[in-house]
């Protein structure tokens, strides 16, 4: 494996990885404040029990037992109002932790956050194509050095792993320039199965775009945000997401939001789909035509080393793809936004959807409302803050529809 970062453990077995289970699947009434307080911020008891319709008893039962567990805790009362002073309760940053692995088609990424989404520690593994038997051994040996830095206790806190890994990989040899059966382990092979053997605390698996989607509604800046939006995520293959009710909307096969695949007119005539104008993928080859490596772009989002007039060429050609697809897709859902996001320097993304915004404005969409289109808030790490947002949802957070007021 030719990793740049990856802090290599030797030829040692990794043992099972144990932890306490401390946090297990809550009761729904409980999860319902986690939810309430994850997507408002600290609240006090009675704006919990006026925001769910519980009784203040409730709420305070409620309340005293997700103290006790760890993960609520008092903020500062807030003074200045007739009565008694009122106690916000927020979240306990230290409350849980989950593990998110990202399976990307030229990198692998795992990370430790805590209840607050924040990164802990990671590990990051560059490579030329994702195999099952190299992913697994990533994430086993990944798994036991980010779990080394923690206390005993926080060990304990552990509530999980998820997975966010592109569907049908074999799909995509040939992109990857590899002979066509080179990926056809991933047909058979179950990953999830086989890192959750090795694990005493559930793993969760879920489409790498989707996974990233996931991100912005669990994880991302809610302030102002619409409950419908379409969501794309630039990687090596552009993907993307469909947000309807604040909810991730993935469909029976998984694959919803598949904007990818999305017909386009190119060039204001060629017919093509946004995959091929839009991903990554497509500045990796401008670069290797040029002589250059590609390398760059993968190793490290937050800065790249490639000639700026192939970004300028590139942003050019996205932005035109994205404008189509977003006029596309606004003829079926009245969404309130599209967020873009991707593995990518701040300021590209930043001119990125300015550019994408110039090229929707200059479309004939007569019948139609464009929406806002704006910058994602999570960053180049959204995949894999997806991924650990699998477990936390599963077991800490209800779905939006469930939510009985506000």
């Amino acid at each position: 494996m030719d990793s740049q970062t990856f802090a290599a453990t030797g030829n040692k077995t990794v043992g099972r990885v144990r932890g306490s289970n401390q946090t297990g699947v809550r009761a729904h009434n409980e999860r319902l404040v986690l939810t309430l307080i994850r997507q408002h911020g600290p609240l006090a008891k009675a704006e919990i029990a006026r925001l769910t319709g519980l009784s203040a008893q409730t709420v305070s039962v409620i309340m005293r037992s997700l103290e006790a567990d760890g993960l609520l805790t008092k903020g500062e009362p807030v003074r200045g109002k007739v009565g008694q002073p009122s106690v916000p309760i927020k979240l306990r940053q230290d409350g849980a932790f989950f593990l998110g692995l990202k399976v990307g088609r030229r990198s692998l990424d795992l990370v430790l956050t805590d209840f607050l989404g924040v990164i802990r520690s990671r590990v990051h593994l560059t490579h030329r194509f994702p195999t099952p038997d190299g992913t697994v051994m990533f994430a086993n040996h990944g798994i036991a050095q980010l779990l080394d830095q923690l206390s005993e206790e926080e060990r304990g806190r552990i509530a999980g792993m998820g997975i966010a890994v592109p569907f049908r990989l074999w799909d995509w040899a040939k992109s990857l320039g590899l002979a066509p059966d080179a990926m056809d382990d991933w047909r058979t092979r179950d990953i999830r199965a086989e890192i959750e053997s090795r694990c005493d605390f559930p793993v969760f698996l879920q489409n790498d775009a989707s996974a990233a989607c996931s991100a912005e509604v669990v994880f991302g800046e809610a302030d102002g945000r619409p409950d419908d939006f379409l969501y794309f995520f630039i990687g090596f293959f552009v993907g993307g997401g469909l947000v309807l009710d604040n909810t991730v909307y993935t469909g029976k096969t998984g694959n919803a939001g598949a904007v990818g695949s999305v017909p386009i007119a190119f060039n204001g005539t060629r017919l093509t789909q946004l995959v091929d104008v839009a991903s990554l993928s497509c500045l990796e080859n401008a670069m290797v035509e040029q002589g250059l490596t590609a390398d760059a772009i993968w190793a490290n989002p937050q800065s790249w080393s490639v000639p700026q007039s192939l970004i300028d060429t590139w942003i050019e050609d996205a932005s035109e793809g994205l404008a189509y697809a977003i006029a596309s897709a606004s003829s079926l859902i009245d969404f309130g936004c599209v967020m873009i996001d991707g593995w990518m320097p701040e300021d590209i993304r930043e001119e990125l959807v300015k550019r994408t915004q110039d090229k929707a404005s200059s479309l004939n969409t007569a019948g139609i409302e464009l929406p806002h289109i704006q910058a994602g808030t999570i960053g180049s790490d959204a995949r894999a803050l997806g991924a650990a947002s699998l477990p936390l949802s599963e077991r800490f957070l209800v779905d939006r529809n469930a939510l009985m007021k506000g």
